[in-house]
């Protein structure tokens, strides 16, 4: 009981000690997490214009984007693409949030209908789109595709976001204008003339070699102009190519391999404890079977011409009797046996014209409800019309062919060369005769057929190739493998160059990466490779070894420039030639002295020349090009007068005006203020999203990410 008094004595005390007690734990587990504000950062990829863009929902976007890209697309041009919306869309809703601009359901709708009208899908018997078959298959997705009604949504959002941006944009158009005076000075630029004498000291005189530019001179020129010469951070790496390739006993190898598939062979059946003498490829009754059983490549089922035959062997193979084997003999990556298994005359191109006749359940059906018993009735019934009178091809084939894309040009194909078309088509073109009509069936429905024209009959031949891929085997991986560990090792520790020079390998430098940067000049996409080097903690003579398709690359960082101004190293190639100009400049006024043009052009070593009709709006100077410094001098000069030294784009000049010619004018400059309006406003919709984007605060974490 006496402790239990204690303990109430003292309640207040135990409160505060277990709350400072519980406080101290949260705030430890917020500073071992980074805190509430680090958690914030981790789930943001970007802040544009203060509006935080949520990693996960830009991941899933890129996901998408990948999916739509297929294979042929990156991971960085789909992060590209995102991210390119999602910085449009946050400066264009912050402009629309401030403006009140917004749209309503009966708009969205009708830009959906006018986006839509041309697909099949939302299109009634009539051709014509259908408001009703459009929510017929919202509904139907919403119930059976959780995916493909999201796509819907993102589809009637992007719309929804292009309506508003078309009204923003417009908004602004419609204040971008000229007016008449704009229009009068636009007629003068293009119609008031002046005609020059003039010299040329060409800046082409001066070599390069007779003026000095020094780093010193590069650096101060780019530290006055900071602004103008901002450097990312970037970095140089060089690296080591280490390919898994085929070492010659491999090659040897997989040669015996495919030659002994020659020859007949004796295996013995476990099953039934007997021995089975099996066929080889010389004596084989089924070619295609066994190509399809032994080799990397499929049984090509198709007649070949002696140019569709590997280039070195070509005259072999093409002179070959039927059943003659050639081989083995290699062929690019691969090594071979060909057997010749038929030969026959076949023209080397084909014209034809064709109806598509589809019905339900095909991907050229569309929203047919024919079945595949009425399309063959329809396909004869066009056939037998067609027969009869073939000058109807044209309006049967625009009426009732499910090929779109030759449909309105009366079903013609044009020509097209052996395999072109699938197994069947290509068999009825290629072996039947010109004038020949029919119906073939394919995957896609069945094809009325007329042949219309056949060229260059001449001998095909069928082969049938075994191939093997030339690879290396695990003894040369293996091997390859630990020569890349052991130059890696070494080069950790010695001179990454000399390593390189001792183990007779190429070093290859790549330098100004950027930290979004995607591809690696000679290995391709290797964003990896990028991350590491810009990685906090991957020093200077930091070495790696990177898995690549071809094998491994043992990378080196050997530099770090972080962002800032430029160097004077890195501005050379701009910054040099702008001051070589500038010294040419000075050398070339030195040289000028008199006071006539022609007194000028002899003490120069250059002649006098004379330019006519000269305009502001195309300032191009005859034997000198385009030069508007000098034209728009010369407009503000009196007739006669000789003119100091005008520093042009080609050149240093002195000119004199012997004829100045204004134009004489019209009643109204309406239609060249119209021009230029429109010239304008041709050029808000880029200018614009430029002006905004340059004006935002955009914060891009993107390369924490991915």
């Amino acid at each position: 009981m006496a402790v239990l008094n204690k303990i109430r004595q003292r309640s207040i005390f135990l409160i505060v000690i277990i709350a400072l007690a519980l406080f101290s734990f949260v705030l430890a587990d917020l500073i071992r997490n980074g805190g509430a504000i680090s958690q914030r950062a981790e789930n943001t990829i970007a802040t544009i214009n203060g509006k935080d863009i949520d990693r996960t929902e830009f991941a899933q976007k890129v996901e998408n984007a990948s999916r739509n890209f297929g294979a042929s697309g990156s991971s960085m041009q789909a992060i590209n693409y995102v991210w390119n919306q999602e910085v449009r869309q946050a400066i264009f809703e912050e402009q629309f949030e401030e403006l009140g601009i917004k749209v309503g359901e009966d708009q969205v709708n009708l830009l959906l209908e006018e986006s839509l009208t041309g697909n099949p899908t939302f299109q009634n018997e009539a051709g014509v789109f259908d408001k009703a078959k459009m929510q017929e298959y919202v509904a139907n997705i919403k119930a059976t595709s959780p995916q493909a009604y999201q796509q819907w949504i993102d589809f009637e959002d992007n719309v929804s976001k292009g309506a508003r941006e078309g009204i923003y944009l417009n908004m602004i158009k419609a204040g971008v204008g000229a007016t008449l005076k704009e229009g009068e000075l636009a007629y003068k630029m293009e119609n008031d003339n002046v005609s020059i004498k003039y010299v040329q000291l060409p800046f082409s005189s001066v070599q390069d070699s007779e003026v000095t530019v020094t780093d010193a001179e590069i650096q101060s020129y780019i530290e006055k102009r900071a602004e103008q010469y901002k450097a990312e951070a970037s970095r140089n790496i060089r690296y080591v190519l280490f390919k898994e390739e085929a070492s010659e006993e491999d090659e040897d190898e997989i040669r015996s391999s495919v030659t002994a598939l020659l020859e007949d062979k004796v295996e013995f059946i476990e099953a039934t404890k007997t021995n089975d003498s099996v066929k080889g490829f010389r004596n084989t009754q089924n070619a295609e079977q066994f190509v399809n059983q032994y080799s990397a490549l499929k049984f090509d089922d198709r007649f070949k011409f002696k140019k569709d035959l590997p280039s070195t062997v070509a005259d072999t193979i093409y002179n070959l009797a039927i059943g003659d084997v050639f081989g083995p003999y290699k062929d690019g990556e691969y090594i071979k046996l060909s057997k010749v298994l038929a030969q026959k005359q076949i023209p080397d191109s084909v014209k034809a014209s064709h109806i598509l006749i589809s019905w339900e359940g095909l991907r050229t059906a569309a929203d047919l409800k024919r079945t595949k018993e009425e399309a063959k009735t329809l396909a004869d019934s066009v056939l037998n019309v067609i027969k009869s009178d073939k000058s109807k091809f044209s309006t049967l084939a625009t009426e009732f062919s499910a090929d779109s894309s030759n449909k309105d040009k009366g079903g013609d194909l044009g020509y097209f060369v052996p395999g072109a078309m699938v197994p069947a088509f290509n068999d009825y073109c290629f072996e039947g005769k010109i004038g020949d009509q029919g119906i073939v069936e394919t995957q896609f429905g069945y094809h009325i057929i007329s042949i219309e024209d056949q060229k260059n009959e001449q001998k095909a031949i069928k082969v049938a190739t075994v191939a093997q891929k030339i690879e290396p085997s695990e003894k040369t991986i293996n091997t390859i493998f630990t020569e890349t560990t052991k130059f890696q090792i070494a080069a950790k520790d010695k001179d990454f160059e000399k390593v390189s020079k001792e183990n007779e390998l190429t070093v290859r430098p790549v330098n100004k990466i950027k930290e979004l940067d995607e591809n690696i000049p000679g290995i391709g996409s290797q964003r990896s490779i990028v991350q590491w080097a810009f990685n906090e903690d991957t020093e200077v003579g930091a070495v790696k070894r990177f898995d690549i398709p071809e094998g491994y690359a043992v990378v080196q960082l050997t530099a770090i420039a972080v962002k800032g101004t430029m160097k004077a190293v890195d501005a050379n190639p701009t910054v040099k030639p702008i001051l070589i100009k500038e010294k040419k400049v000075e050398l070339l006024k030195s040289k000028i002295s008199g006071s006539t043009l022609d007194d000028i052009a002899k003490n120069a070593g250059q002649t006098t020349k004379i330019a006519s009709a000269l305009n502001m709006k195309t300032p191009t100077i005859s034997g000198a090009g385009t030069e508007p410094k000098v034209v728009g001098a010369a407009f503000v000069m009196e007739i006669g007068n000789v003119s100091k030294p005008i520093v042009g784009a080609n050149g240093v000049y002195v000119i004199e005006v012997t004829k100045n010619t204004p134009a004489s004018g019209l009643d109204t400059y309406l239609s060249y203020a119209a021009q230029a309006s429109k010239s304008q406003a041709g050029l808000v919709n880029s200018k614009v999203f430029e002006a905004l984007k340059e004006a935002a605060e955009i914060e891009d974490k993107r390369a924490k990410f991915y």
